[in-house]
């Protein structure tokens, strides 16, 4: 029996390729022990324990970014979390580590470090976060979701591109002919027309008011071309109010596989797990970057935009009269839309999940031959 720590949370793009991995260490070998290190503030509080897994929490440890009186304070309380961590080690045997960034990370890295464990990362990010940046420059086995990001592994070697370790329901859709296969399940779960083509608007996260606003201005033009539009919006009330023909508006998507099997095109912003997603499963996109923050999402998108895969569209630009004057010729070319499919299927990778856990086993194997 292994025993592997797992560590990182806080947002869904931690946390789910976090919970991927989990779930094939599990699905490959029922007597594996996982312990997944996070906080009790992040997203893992609630999905870890939802997934069947021991959650261990730790004190939540936010980089400080100026001098002050918790940037003094932090070092003593990050080696005091540190130290917490080998005891769990110790006591647990823990014989792997594998991170993903997070509040949760940097304490078990560094642990790792201290008790001379093997070692695997994976960054979802286009930009790197601190905790990855260290734990990376200790071990040689790193794994990247987009190509481009700048990250290397000790010595300085380049990380390797894994793709996004993906959910096992969407996993599965990456299979020849699985959505079609779904898209009657999907289509009867959200009260749609299976036979005619859906749009996968997803406006629901936070500071996409403008996508839901500009839907609804721009719906009868949407509609008028003979598709229909699964819209999450987060709540939004004037869409949640909408009783149309082909519309369906609904505050969250349960089931996130069923939407995905039944869209023949998404909208929405480009946040790591969507772009990636989509990629992964061919389905092609226009993106609208949240505009603030360090131009993160712009870059994610960008390897998707660049092979033609997808569209970007500036926040500012995003009004209703871009829908009706270029999304709906988009929509009313099916032809398009299929060289488009298979540009972003190009640059998407279906066996992410493999390909990172390749990674956590190769920093196990080197140091069982090691010790051999």
């Amino acid at each position: 029996m292994t025993v592997h720590l797992l560590a990182g949370g806080g947002t869904a793009g931690h946390v789910n390729p976090l919970l991927a991995v989990a779930d094939r260490l599990r699905e490959r070998d029922a007597t594996t022990e996982i312990l997944i290190l996070g906080t009790a503030e992040g997203l893992e509080s609630r999905l870890v324990p939802q997934r069947g897994y021991e959650l261990v929490t730790i004190p939540r440890l936010p980089m400080p970014r100026r001098p002050s009186a918790a940037a003094l304070r932090f070092p003593d309380r990050l080696w005091r979390t540190v130290r917490e961590v080998e005891r769990l080690i110790d006591a647990r045997r823990v014989e792997a580590v594998f991170g993903v960034g997070g509040y949760a990370a940097a304490p078990a890295y560094l642990a790792a470090r201290r008790r001379r464990l093997p070692l695997a990362i994976h960054e979802a990010n286009s930009i790197p976060g601190w905790a990855n940046r260290l734990g990376a420059r200790w071990t040689p086995y790193v794994g990247i979701a987009f190509r481009g990001t700048p990250l290397k592994g000790r010595g300085g070697v380049p990380a390797t591109h894994v793709g996004l370790p993906l959910r096992p329901e969407l996993e599965r859709l990456t299979a020849p002919g699985a959505r079609a296969a779904m898209r009657r399940e999907a289509a009867a779960a959200f009260g749609l027309d299976p036979d005619r083509p859906v749009l996968l608007v997803t406006g629901g996260s936070s500071g996409a008011r403008r996508i839901n606003e500009q839907v609804v201005a721009a719906l009868d033009a949407v509609l008028a071309t003979g598709w229909q539009v699964l819209h999450a919006s987060g709540g939004f009330r004037a869409a949640i109010g909408i009783e149309r023909d082909g519309y369906r508006a609904l505050e969250y998507l349960d089931r996130m596989d069923l939407a995905l099997a039944l869209a023949d095109l998404a909208l929405g912003r480009a946040g790591t797990g969507t772009v990636l997603e989509l990629s992964a499963l061919g389905i092609p996109a226009v993106f609208v970057p949240y505009p603030h923050g360090n131009g993160e999402q712009r870059r994610n998108a960008s390897e998707a935009v660049a092979a033609g895969g997808a569209l970007l569209v500036a926040d500012e630009a995003f009004t209703a009269g871009w829908l009706r004057a270029e999304l709906a010729p988009l929509l009313a070319d099916p032809a398009r839309r299929a060289v488009m499919a298979s540009a972003i299927a190009s640059v998407g990778v279906p066996d992410g999940t493999a390909r990172t856990v390749g990674l956590l086993d190769a920093a196990l194997s080197q140091r069982r031959a090691r010790g051999a």
